[in-house]
């Protein structure tokens, strides 16, 4: 797992350093066991971290004491992306199920969720289901940093897609590896969301995770080779399938090496987010104005003396693909991004300046229960898991490959489509004693490689996704 400076920021699972093992079969077949050790290794990383310690109570007071933060309630949340107009129109993601993978995911969620939910007056799921299609996970282990990092990917995954979408049902599937001398968990990942696109268990898949893609040695060749994308393409090739999303990283357009615990010292970008297949999410500033408004700029904490400090880089991932060429629905910005797929597609809420409360009680060696201000494009992406699942439940249908569309209503200046123009993913980071400044890209109005096509307004977005106009 990459750490930051324990004084600086505490880490729950951001940018975790586990081999993939580029193969996919049953968990502990032959058939995965030898694709595994044919494959070389890539670092793959869930993206949330927390910017201060455990709260007893989800205060604002706490937060200014503890780390002069501005934190948001999922209230706050919603309020800024004007989604009570959709829940007073009875669009709260009902009859859609938001499908949340996460490696070992957390014994303690179901219990953390009511927590949450009776804090911050929110109904319960209809469902949260657990299941483990590829494979028994392994008992608990509070000492295992790797386990319990993944307990917070999961806690916040699970508590913001709600939160979003308050009415849908909430389906978390736990894969038994993250990683094993090496050879680690993509394989489990891909199968257990084969099996939920075989089986049509849900609408939305929300990945919270992600790998440099400098990192796959053998660059798409080897990804085609062991059927890595094979349920990002099902899902795109069934009628009405689901729509897949995955995080873009947390490190602004660097991102960590294959070791996990040192940087490109060039841009780079991560997989799966840029698949043409998945909408990559990046993380954007919710900056609080007059009469409960927000503004959001790009996602740069970078400088804040309070985390990054210029010495860690802290911001939304975004650039050019070298796996991928520029996608069709690109073509309108291809000014942006010449001939390579640009990345991230859209954002949503995840700076550390402004962390939003989470409830975890999962069992932490030197950890407590308590609320955690968490932030990452893992905050990012189930929240935007929760926008698609509204708009499914408008349409009457999961909506697939949504990017068309996305880029459709942003060049038509549509008003669920809402533009980042301040900010950038610009980073500066210490390594080896000597100092890097990785050069981003700006925000700006159309297209950028930090926030994509922008952020949103979920009330027209829900029904401009759907095909439909919203009822006066």
């Amino acid at each position: 797992m990459r750490r930051g400076k324990v004084t600086a920021l505490a880490v729950s699972a951001a940018a975790l350093s586990v081999g993939v093992a580029a193969a996919v079969g049953p968990a502990g077949s032959a058939a995965a066991t030898s694709a595994a050790a044919a494959a070389s290794t890539v670092a793959i990383s869930p993206s949330v971290v927390h910017p201060m310690g455990v709260m007893s109570t989800p205060s604002q007071a706490n937060c200014l004491k503890y780390g002069s933060y501005r934190c948001l309630t999922p209230g706050q949340v919603e309020d800024a992306y004007n989604l009570p107009p959709l829940y007073h129109h009875g669009v709260t993601g009902k009859g859609e199920t938001i499908v949340i993978v996460d490696s070992f995911g957390s014994p303690t969620i179901k219990h953390d969720l009511g927590v949450f939910d009776k804090q911050f007056g929110l109904p319960a799921p209809p469902s949260l289901k657990v299941i483990t299609p590829s494979g028994k996970i392994p008992k608990w282990n509070k000492n295992n940093s790797d386990m319990t990092g993944w307990g917070g990917e999961t806690t916040l995954d699970v508590e913001y897609a709600h939160a979003i979408a308050p009415g849908a049902n909430i389906l978390l599937v736990e894969t038994p590896v993250s990683e094993t001398e090496g050879v680690t968990g993509f394989p489990q990942i891909v199968e257990a969301e084969n099996y939920v696109l075989k089986h049509h268990l849900g609408d939305v898949i929300s990945q919270s995770f992600s790998a440099t893609e400098q990192t796959f040695s053998g660059g798409l060749a080897q990804i085609n080779k062991y059927h890595l994308r094979s349920a990002y393409q099902t899902a795109a090739k069934e009628k009405n399938g689901p729509t897949v999303l995955a995080a873009s990283g947390d490190s602004g357009v660097a991102d960590v090496e294959l070791n996990g615990s040192t940087y490109y010292t060039h841009r780079v970008t991560s997989w799966p987010d840029s698949d043409p297949l998945v909408t990559g999410v990046g993380g954007t500033e919710l900056v609080a104005g007059k009469h409960g408004t927000f503004t959001s700029v790009a996602w740069n904490d970078t400088y804040n003396k309070n985390l990054g400090d210029g010495t860690v880089p802290y911001a939304t991932g975004g650039g050019l693909s070298m796996l991928f060429k520029r996608p069709p629905y690109q073509n309108g910005v291809k000014n942006v991004v010449g001939a390579a797929r640009g990345v991230p597609d859209v954002s949503m809420s995840g700076s550390c300046s402004a962390p939003v409360f989470t409830y975890q009680s999962f069992p932490q060696a030197g950890t407590p229960a308590g609320w955690y201000p968490t932030c990452g494009t893992s905050e990012a992406t189930p929240e935007f898991a929760g926008i698609v699942a509204l708009a499914d439940q408008v349409a009457g249908h999961a909506l697939g490959v949504i990017n068309p569309t996305l880029y459709r209503l942003s060049s038509e200046h549509a008003r669920g489509v809402v533009p980042v123009t301040s900010g950038d993913n610009t980073v500066t980071f210490v390594q080896n004693k000597k100092t890097y400044t990785i050069k981003g890209f700006p925000a700006r109005a159309g297209y950028s490689l930090d926030d994509g096509v922008g952020t949103v307004n979920a009330w027209y977005l829900a029904y401009e996704l759907a095909g439909k106009t919203p009822p006066k």
